[in-house]
C-alpha cells in the first residue's frame, strides 16, 4: 500500500517519497525490508530513539511524532498510538467493517461473557470469532494467549484472517489498557457490553476516575451499549452511548433473571430478556455468572438469536480457569479461578461458601509490579469469606514474594489469624489440600488456567490445575 494513502488514513502529513509499504512493525529489533516502523512513545521507552536501528534493518519509512535522525520518508502525526491503529486497520483492508464487532469491557467477567457470546452465536449457526485473555479462535484456528487485547498490528491482521474465513461476528475483550492506548480506535462496535468497574490496574491508571474514563471511551463508538444496572458506574455510560440496554439481578433492568436452583455443578435460572422468557441450565456456579449470562443473552437477542439458541449456547459454555471445578479429593471439592481483584475474589468465595458443608479454604496471592493498593484489601476480603487461607506467590515478577505476602497479611490480620504463608505456590497448594476433609471446598485463586509463572523476568511452566491433578493422583481422588 502507498505511504500517501496510509498518511491520509493515519491523519498525518507525508514527508518524503511516496513509496510502497510491504508490512508494519513496532519493534526495531524485528524490522525488515519494506516495513513501516512506528515510533511509539511508550511508558518506558521512546521508539524514536530506535528509528536508526529500524532503518539499518531495512525499514522503508516511519510514523513519528517528531523528526528523527534518519533519511527515511515519514508520516508525521500528533499521536503515534492512535495513528498506528488507524493505519493498521487501513493496511489490512478495514476488516472490522465487514463483521459485527461486539466489545466487552469491565474489571471482571470479560472472558466469561465473550465465551458465552461465542457459544450462543455458534449454536445459532453464526460464523463467530473470539479474541481475549485466553487467546483467539475462529473456524478451525486456535491461537494462544498474548494480551487481553492484541496490539493494533496483530489485532487488525487477525481480523483480516477472520474476514478471509467469512466470520460474521467477533466477540472481543477490550481492556482498559487497550482503550487508554487506543489499540482499537477505528472500530465501531455493533454492541458494547459493560460488566462492572472495581479496583484494579491502579499501577497504570493514576486513580479510579481515569480508569473509568478509559472504559467510557468504548461507548462513544458503539451502536448499542449493554450495561450492568447493578453497577454504580453504568449511568455514566448511558450518558455517552447512543442507545442503552440494561441487565441486572438486583434492581430494575430491561433484562433480569430469577435463579431457580443452584449447586456447585451449575445453575438453573429463568431469564427475562425484554419480556421474552428463557430457562437456562448454566454449567457454572456463582450468582455473578448469571449476570454474565444475562449480558451475553441480551446482546445475542438484539442480534436476532432465538431464545431456544440462547439457552442451547449457554448450556454448552466452558471457560478455562473461571471458577472451574478440577475434581475431588478425600470428599472435598477443588476449584481454580482467575479472580485477582477484591471484587472478583469476593464473588467467587461467596459463590462457593454457600455450598460448603465443611470449611472453605483459599490459596491466593497478588501479582508483583502491579496495583499494590489492592493487596491488603484482597487479604481482608478472603479473611471475611473463608475459614482458612494459604497466602502465597502469584506472578511475583520483579518483586520480592515475601514482601507481597506481607502486604496481603496486613489486611488479612484485620479480620482473622487463621492463615499460613507459604511462598512457593506448589507447596502452598499441597499444604491446603492436606488440610481438606469431607464437605470442604478449596479455591485456588489468581491464575485460573494460566500455564506460566513469571519470576524475575523469566516465565516458568506452571499450572494450578496440573498441581491439583498431581495431588489428586496421590490421594483419594474422584
Amino acid at each position: 500500500m502507498k505511504l500517501s494513502k496510509l498518511a491520509v488514513e493515519g491523519g498525518g502529513t507525508l514527508r518524503g517519497a511516496d513509496i510502497e509499504i510491504r508490512s508494519l512493525c513496532a519493534d526495531s529489533r524485528v524490522a525488515g525490508e519494506g516495513d513501516l516502523f512506528f515510533c511509539i512513545n511508550g511508558t518506558h521507552e521512546d521508539a524514536h530513539r530506535y528509528a536508526g536501528e529500524a532503518e539499518k534493518r531495512g525499514a522503508a519509512a516511519l510514523v513519528c511524532e517528531r523528526e528523527t535522525e534518519t533519511s527515511l520518508p515519514c508520516i508525521l502525526v500528533p499521536d503515534c498510538r492512535a495513528a498506528m491503529a488507524r493505519i493498521a486497520a487501513a493496511f489490512y483492508g478495514h476488516p472490522e467493517k465487514y463483521m459485527t464487532m461486539i466489545g466487552v469491557t469491565g474489571t471482571n467477567g470479560k472472558t466469561t461473557v465473550t465465551h458465552m457470546l461465542y457459544s450462543i452465536l455458534t449454536a445459532a449457526g453464526k460464523r463467530t470469532g473470539l479474541i481475549g485473555t485466553l487467546g483467539a479462535k475462529f473456524g478451525k484456528t486456535v491461537l494462544p494467549a498474548s494480551l487481553t487485547t492484541p496490539d493494533p498490528i496483530s489485532l487488525f491482521s487477525l481480523l483480516a484472517d477472520m474476514r478471509r474465513e467469512h466470520i460474521e461476528v467477533v466477540a472481543m475483550e477490550v481492556s482498559a489498557h487497550a482503550l487508554a492506548l487506543k489499540k482499537d480506535r477505528p472500530i465501531v462496535y455493533g454492541g458494547a457490553i459493560f460488566t462492572n468497574l472495581t479496583q484494579d490496574h491502579l499501577d497504570f491508571f493514576s486513580d479510579m476516575r481515569s480508569y473509568g474514563e478509559a472504559k467510557l471511551s468504548l461507548f462513544s463508538r458503539c451502536h448499542l451499549a449493554i450495561v450492568n444496572s447493578d453497577d454504580l458506574f453504568s449511568p455514566r455510560i448511558a450518558e455517552r452511548a447512543p442507545q442503552t440496554l440494561t441487565y441486572g439481578l438486583d434492581g430494575p433492568a430491561d433484562c433480569f433473571a430469577m435463579i431457580e436452583e443452584e449447586s456447585l455443578g451449575g445453575i438453573r435460572a429463568l431469564l427475562n430478556l425484554e419480556d421474552d422468557l428463557c430457562e437456562i441450565d448454566l454449567p457454572m456456579t456463582g450468582r455473578h455468572n448469571v449476570a454474565n449470562a444475562l449480558a451475553a443473552a441480551a446482546c445475542c437477542k438484539r442480534l436476532g438469536v432465538s431464545m431456544e439458541k440462547i439457552a442451547e449456547g449457554l448450556s454448552d459454555v466452558h471457560v478455562e480457569g473461571r471458577l472451574e471445578h478440577v475434581g475431588s479429593i478425600n470428599g472435598a471439592e477443588l476449584f481454580v479461578d482467575f479472580a485477582h481483584t477484591p471484587d472478583g475474589l469476593e464473588k467467587s468465595l461467596k459463590a462457593l461458601k454457600k455450598h460448603a458443608a465443611g470449611k472453605l479454604i483459599a490459596v491466593f496471592g497478588c501479582g508483583g509490579n502491579r496495583d499494590r493498593a489492592k493487596r491488603p484489601i484482597m487479604g481482608e476480603v478472603v479473611a471475611k469469606n473463608c475459614d482458612f487461607a494459604v497466602i502465597t506467590s502469584d506472578n511475583p515478577r520483579f518483586e520480592d514474594p515475601c514482601a507481597i505476602i506481607s502486604e496481603i497479611e496486613a489486611g488479612y490480620k484485620k479480620v482473622s489469624r487463621d492463615y499460613v504463608a507459604v511462598e512457593e505456590r506448589e507447596k502452598a497448594i499441597a499444604y491446603a489440600v492436606g488440610k481438606l476433609g469431607k464437605g470442604d471446598i478449596l479455591l485456588v485463586a489468581g491464575k485460573g488456567g494460566e500455564t506460566e509463572q513469571e519470576i524475575m523476568g523469566v516465565k516458568y511452566s506452571y499450572s494450578d490445575k496440573d498441581v491439583l491433578r498431581t495431588l489428586m493422583g496421590r490421594g483419594n481422588a474422584q
